[in-house]
């Protein structure tokens, strides 16, 4: 199980080595993902709180990155925590993840991104619930819900 200080760690030193790579020029990115993938996963964007797919849902099955379909998170992790985003309290594994310090808009915050295809995801916070304490705010067009029975549990492509 992570901990905020195994995020800062990541953050800080060296994230976990993913289990593959996936390299795309930007136009191979445009073409790949609409708009607003783009604009989130590409451009570092985030959509409007609480006007997203994921946020209310709560429908069992796993969270694909809409960009390379590597497994990041499960729905058994996925919590209510009223921020306007889906939450969750841990990734799928620790090397699902990549951190990156992030100062922008006059704020120290630990961005997630896909550590396959190194798409913007959202955010971690240490303010999530026990035990972890983790708090993972996810754009809900960064993700791809496969609710289907024997979801690829590798992370392995969905085509």
């Amino acid at each position: 199980m992570l901990r905020w200080k195994d995020v800062l760690i990541f953050a800080r030193y060296a994230n976990p080595e993913p289990p593959r790579r996936v390299e795309l020029s930007e136009e191979q990115w445009q073409q790949r993902l609409t708009p607003a993938q783009y604009a989130v996963l590409r451009g570092r964007g985030t959509e409007p709180p609480y006007r997203n797919a994921y946020c209310r849902s709560y429908e069992p099955g796993r969270y694909h990155c809409a960009g390379c379909h590597s497994l990041l998170f499960d729905s058994a992790t996925k919590y209510h925590a009223i921020s306007g985003w889906p939450s969750f309290t841990q990734p799928t594994t620790p090397a699902a993840i990549c951190y990156l310090p992030d100062d922008s808009h006059h704020m120290q915050r630990i961005e997630a991104r896909c550590n396959v295809c190194g798409g913007h995801l959202g955010h971690v916070f240490p303010d999530g619930p026990a035990p972890a304490g983790l708090r993972y705010c996810i754009n809900s067009v960064s993700l791809v819900l496969d609710s289907e029975p024997g979801a690829a549990a590798d992370g392995s492509a969905i085509t």
